[in-house]
């Protein structure tokens, strides 16, 4: 995996791999067990090319190095024990602290539209478990994740270490505020749904930097893609989709007399 690189970013240390759940009657021998979970590795190797080539691919997510990535990245690795099974499904996986990993089809697309550089620093908010971080990583030169559930942070860390990925660093914070010690950023991007992106953010993001967001209006979305110029992001609309909305991405209620 891709080092650092001068950025000055350290990732957690790793607290110990993850394993996959086996059934109970396994246990009693190591022989069956470990074919098992062999085979349960395959099984997610040929989910994750099915994922590709029926959800991502025909999205028109061509770009190699995105392929490459979401062939080679382990969705599964990425999700508590419970929900493995569901890790290619073509929608949002809920995952505790009402925060979602995004369906494999808006991931792509989003990632596309993006067009992330092998030199660049990115700012990925809200990453749940960890899996668009591992994405990035592979896309980026190093990436700062901001996790503000409690524990979800470590848990990141400790699932991206259990992977091999070295160029994340995952920081326990408010979303809202970002990372701005560690900016500014080429590139952000937003793992949920927003009603408004708050200017500390936005001013996080370098000029001719690009961001990614889903824009919900009630139980509808569309991702915008925003490129930042002169000190101002222009936005425009890229696809639809939809996520809850992130803490501190709600717009200020408007009163009216």
């Amino acid at each position: 995996m891709r080092g650092h690189s001068g950025h000055g970013l350290r990732p957690g240390t790793s607290r110990g791999g993850l394993s996959v759940a086996l059934p109970g009657h396994l246990w009693h021998d190591g022989t069956n067990a470990t074919k098992t979970s062999g085979q349960n590795m395959q099984d997610f190797t040929a989910l994750r090319t099915m994922m590709v080539d029926t959800q991502v691919r025909p999205q028109d997510v061509t770009k190699f190095n995105i392929i490459e990535a979401m062939l080679t990245v382990a969705r599964e690795a990425y999700l508590p024990d419970a929900l493995r099974d569901v890790a290619y499904i073509g929608e949002n996986v809920t995952l505790d602290g009402a925060r979602v990993v995004l369906e494999p089809r808006t991931m792509g697309k989003m990632l596309d539209g993006l067009d992330i550089q092998p030199d660049e620093m990115v700012l990925d908010l809200g990453p749940g478990l960890g899996y668009s971080s591992a994405l990035l990583a592979r896309l980026a030169e190093a990436v700062v994740a901001i996790e503000e559930v409690p524990g979800l942070a470590a848990e990141a860390q400790e699932a991206l270490s259990a992977q091999g990925v070295d160029n994340v660093a995952v920081i326990e914070g408010p979303l809202a505020m970002g990372s701005a010690k560690h900016g500014p950023f080429d590139v952000i991007c937003v793992e949920g749904g927003v009603e408004d992106v708050p200017a500390a953010i936005l001013d996080q993001l370098k000029d001719g930097g690009r961001i990614a967001a889903i824009f919900m209006t009630g139980a509808l979305g569309e991702c915008r893609i925003g490129h930042k110029l002169d000190g101002k992001v222009f936005w425009r609309m890229a696809f639809n989709a939809a996520a809850p909305v992130l803490p501190g991405f709600h717009k200020d209620a408007e009163f009216v007399l």
